[in-house]
C-alpha cells in the first residue's frame, strides 16, 4: 500500500491524514487554520517535495492562499495577497474555490475564484495574475451566481497541450480556451438548464463539477444541476448518461486516476431535497463511460443518512489500486483502498466538509 496524504478542508480548518506504506491511517485531530473556511486544497507532487496549497477564508482577515513544503508541519503566507484583483476591475476576492497544478507546465498553478475569475501562477502558487480575457468575456455581464455564489470552481488542464484550458463557472457553464487563455468560447452544447426559460442556452448552465477520463483525455464527465453528462470531444458537445442513476442531481464527480471509462459520483435526492439519494450513503461508479452505474456501499452506514457530498468533497488518489475518498456536510470522512468496493470511516464529527484531496507522497 502506498504512502498517501489526505487533506480535508472544512468550514473550520484543514485536517490532515496520513497512511504510511503498509500501515494504517493516522488522522490528526487538530486543525490547521483553525476557524477558517477551507474551500480549496491542492496537493502538488510535481516538485522535489510535495507542496500543499490551501485557499482559506478568515472572517476577520479575509481570504488567502497558504502553502507548505513539509506536509503541513509549517506554512507560508505571502507578504502580499497571492490572489488579488487589479484595482481597475473594481472587484475584490471573496474566496478561492479551486487550486489546480497544471498537468502540462511544471511550476504553473491555476486558481479559480469568487467573483468568477481565473488566475495563473508561475511560481507554484506563491503569486497569481488575472487571466483577463476570461474576466472580460463579452458574455460576462450576463453571468448569474449559483446558489453558492458566482464561483469558478473547476479547472482542467491537458497534459498533451499546455494551451488547452477548460473551466466551469456556477452558473455560467463551461468555457474553453485553445490558446492558453487568450480567448474563450462557451462549450455547453447538449447540457440542459431546466431552470431557465430557454433550457438549451449557449451559456448559463449551472455546472457543478467536471472530471477528465484517465485513458481518453477527450472524454469528460460532468455533473450538472440536474443532469449527468459525458463529452467525447473535450467539451465540444455533451451527451446525457444519467438514465440508470436514481437521480441526476448532485455536486461531485471524480474520474478514476488510471482506468478509462470509470468515474464516481454522489447522487442527491433533489435541489429542493438535498440529502443522499434514497437517504442512503452510496457512491455510484460507472465502468463503461456512463452506460451503467452501480452503487458502492459496503462498509457505509445502512440507516437513513442526511450527509451531502459537495463538489470538491469526492476524490481519488493516484495509487494502484486507487483510493477513493469523500467527506460529508455531517463532518464524516470515508475512504476506500480498493477503488470503492469497500469503505471505512476515517473521521466523524468534523465541521462541515467542503473539499477533500489525496495523493501518493511516498
Amino acid at each position: 500500500m502506498a504512502d498517501v496524504l489526505l487533506a480535508v478542508g472544512t468550514n473550520k480548518g484543514l485536517f490532515l491524514g496520513r497512511r504510511r506504506s503498509g500501515g494504517d491511517w493516522e488522522f490528526d485531530p487538530d486543525p490547521h487554520f483553525n476557524a477558517q473556511a477551507v474551500h480549496s486544497v491542492a496537493l502538488d507532487t510535481r516538485g522535489p517535495a510535495p507542496r500543499i496549497l490551501v485557499g482559506g477564508v478568515s472572517s476577520h482577515w479575509g481570504p488567502s492562499v497558504f502553502h507548505s513544503d513539509d506536509l503541513g508541519r509549517t506554512w507560508t503566507e505571502p507578504a502580499r495577497p497571492a490572489v488579488r484583483f487589479p484595482e481597475d476591475t473594481g472587484a475584490s476576492l471573496e474566496r478561492v474555490w479551486q487550486l489546480h497544478p497544471s498537468a502540462a507546465e511544471p511550476g504553473v498553478v491555476y486558481a479559480g475564484t469568487e467573483p468568477a475569475a481565473l488566475f495563473r501562477s508561475e511560481d507554484r502558487g506563491e503569486s497569481f495574475t488575472l487571466v483577463r480575457p476570461l474576466w472580460e468575456h463579452p458574455t460576462r455581464s450576463r453571468w448569474a451566481p449559483g446558489g453558492g455564489g458566482e464561483g469558478l470552481h473547476t479547472i482542467l488542464t491537458d497534459a498533451r497541450d499546455a494551451a488547452a484550458l477548460t473551466v466551469a463557472v456556477s452558473a455560467a457553464g463551461v468555457f474553453r480556451s485553445a490558446d492558453g487563455g487568450a480567448s474563450w468560447s462557451p462549450s455547453n452544447s447538449g447540457v440542459s438548464a431546466v431552470f431557465l426559460p430557454d433550457p438549451d442556452p449557449e451559456f448559463g448552465q449551472c455546472v457543478h463539477k467536471i472530471s477528465r477520463d484517465a485513458a481518453d483525455p477527450e472524454r469528460l464527465y460532468l455533473q450538472n444541476h440536474w443532469g449527468v453528462y459525458r463529452s467525447d470531444d473535450g467539451g465540444g458537445s455533451w451527451t446525457d448518461i444519467g438514465d440508470t442513476l436514481p437521480t441526476t442531481f448532485g455536486f461531485a464527480v471524480a474520474a478514476h486516476p488510471h482506468r478509462g471509462d470509470t468515474a464516481y459520483l454522489f447522487p442527491v435526492n433533489a435541489d429542493s431535497d438535498r440529502v443522499p439519494a434514497g437517504r442512503r450513503l452510496r457512491v455510484f461508479r460507472t465502468s463503461d463511460g456512463g452506460g451503467s452505474w452501480e452503487p458502492l456501499s459496503a462498509g457505509l452506514p445502512d440507516e437513513d443518512h442526511y450527509g451531502v457530498v459537495l463538489r470538491d468533497a469526492l476524490c481519488t488518489d493516484d495509487a494502484d489500486p486507487a483510493g477513493v475518498y469523500f467527506g460529508t456536510r455531517n463532518g464524516e470522512v470515508y475512504a476506500s483502498a480498493d477503488e470503492g468496493e469497500s469503505w471505512r470511516q476515517l473521521a466523524a464529527h468534523l465541521p462541515d466538509v467542503l473539499c477533500v484531496r489525496a495523493a501518493v507522497v511516498g
